[in-house]
């Protein structure tokens, strides 16, 4: 008996084991009957997935591919960035992502791919036995593929690295609710096997339409995105939304919100621990280091204030008395930054039945106000040299970035395009700006949550922005100092229904 208990605990790690060898996936199998077997690996060091695959074709009445494969339910958004191994054999070898019924080769299937001469395609079996067709992309010679479930229509988003997607849509596909999804490799050779790595592999589930803001929650993705090479590294993942992470300046620690309360995330450990900030546990996202790291400003619903948003400061190791900044009764304040040498505090306050940028001597309370539009100027920061202040701002029509000088004089507009872009974080080095880009079909007023959108990065004095990271996020990604002290990498928030 004994012996028999200690062979199903064996044969349960190894199944664990097998299991986490994958990553997020449940298995992998040859569809059809390709002359060479494939493979699948999971680098959990670089969080990488490669795979090799024979077989003649993905196209036609029946296909041969490798297949990397899990199950879900529902609507989903796949996302991963591709790169193919070497020269290879065919011109026309494909890569991309897989949705299908079942794992038979002749079976209705939808897929998003990339093939070897850069062609880019978003393909379809509508029935059994039935043909492949396709609808061919502008783009081509892609890294990032996305594809997109909305009921029975499937959308596929491509990019070459560091630009803006473009998209494909497919309507009136209908799939069963219980699907298939996966990375796939097909070599258009029976005779070779293709290898092909992807990077950056996220499957997430969307909000539903029925969501209520602010009300009702997605799950939460910790990450840090090199701003470099785009590679993302997942650090936690938590059913609880969490939101705006802070660096502290000795790189050893993450800082966020969840459900009113902070958060420590030790970047060595993976440890997390609270935070404490007293009596103020009604905290939003617009918490704040001051530059050497010592204090951190807070942005708390006081109850004494009619639930308004007032600001505080304290130890960076945590206070049971958070010392109050701005003063009852003047209206909402949400805290964006610190002045490098720590005597004021910037924020969003709602004065005179508007919302302007002001600035608050950290000791007396008093007030300057730095903007007066009658449209919404919000997300500001200083630079490290104190010079400058970055922010956000609708006063041309969509949300853009801007500088003004630290006394609000001398506005100068930064971006100019059709998105919405929010919350400009100065590089440490004093060399980039990186911000999130929100759609253009929302309100430019609004930064809401569950939106796909871009994380862009342009140069300090201004310039072209180059996307550097491709997001299902929105409010609370990103709305705060988010730097690693390097200037090498950036912590945020992604989400998915888990």
């Amino acid at each position: 008996m004994k012996k028999l208990l200690t062979l199903l605990v064996l044969l349960s790690s190894l199944q664990i084991h097998a299991q986490q060898s994958l990553g997020i996936f449940d298995n992998h199998l040859d569809i059809g009957s390709s002359k060479n077997e494939g493979f699948a690996f999971y680098d959990a060091s670089n969080q990488t997935y490669t795979l090799g695959g024979s077989g003649v074709n993905v196209w036609g009445t029946n296909d041969q591919f490798h297949y990397l494969w899990t199950t879900i339910q529902g609507d989903f958004i796949l996302r991963a960035e591709v790169e193919f191994h070497g020269q290879g054999v065919d011109p026309h070898r494909k890569a991309g992502w897989m949705v299908k019924n079942d794992l038979e080769s002749n079976t209705a299937h939808v897929n998003a791919c990339t093939h070897g001469d850069g062609l880019t395609s978003l393909q379809h079996r509508k029935e059994t036995n039935g043909e492949t067709s396709e609808k061919v992309s502008q783009d081509s010679s892609v890294q990032m593929i996305q594809l997109e479930r909305r009921g029975d229509t499937f959308i596929m988003s491509t990019a070459q690295f560091g630009s803006e997607p473009t998209e494909v849509q497919l309507d009136s596909m209908p799939m069963d609710t219980e699907v298939y999804v996966g990375l796939y490799v097909c070599a258009h050779n029976p005779d070779i096997t293709e290898t092909v790595t992807f990077r950056n592999v996220r499957i997430s589930r969307p909000a539903p339409e029925d969501l209520v803001p602010y009300q009702d929650y997605l799950g939460s993705r910790l990450e840090l995105l090199d701003i470099e090479t785009g590679h993302r590294t997942l650090l936690t993942e938590s059913a609880h939304s969490i939101q705006a992470p802070n660096w502290t300046p000795d790189g050893q620690t993450l800082i966020y919100n969840s459900k009113g309360r902070l958060y420590n995330y030790d970047l060595e450990s993976g440890n997390i621990s609270s935070l404490n900030t007293g009596f103020a546990i009604n905290n939003n996202n617009d918490h704040v280091l001051t530059f050497d790291g010592t204090k951190m400003g807070i942005s708390h619903h006081n109850a004494d204030d009619e639930g308004n948003s007032s600001i505080y400061y304290l130890p960076i190791e945590g206070s049971d008395q958070p010392i109050k900044v701005t003063k009852s009764g003047v209206g909402a304040s949400y805290l964006h930054g610190w002045s490098p040498d720590e005597s004021k505090m910037i924020f969003t306050g709602h004065r005179k039945g508007q919302y302007d940028i002001y600035q608050v001597d950290v000791k007396t309370g008093k007030e300057t106000q730095l903007t007066n539009e009658k449209t919404l100027d919000d997300g500001s920061e200083y630079s490290p040299d104190g010079k400058y202040i970055f922010f956000n701002s609708v006063r041309t029509g969509t949300m853009q970035l801007w500088r003004m000088d630290a006394n609000g004089k001398n506005p100068k507009q930064l971006t100019f395009d059709e998105y919405n872009d929010w919350f400009p974080h100065v590089s440490p080095d004093k060399k980039w700006i990186v911000f999130i880009s929100f759609p253009k079909d929302i309100n430019p007023n609004d930064h809401p949550f569950y939106k796909r959108c871009l994380i862009r990065l342009m140069p300090h004095e201004g310039g072209e922005p180059k996307v550097i990271g491709y997001i299902y996020g929105g409010q609370g990604s990103m709305n705060v100092p988010n730097w690693s002290p390097d200037s090498k990498k950036i912590a945020l928030v992604t989400n998915t229904d888990n």
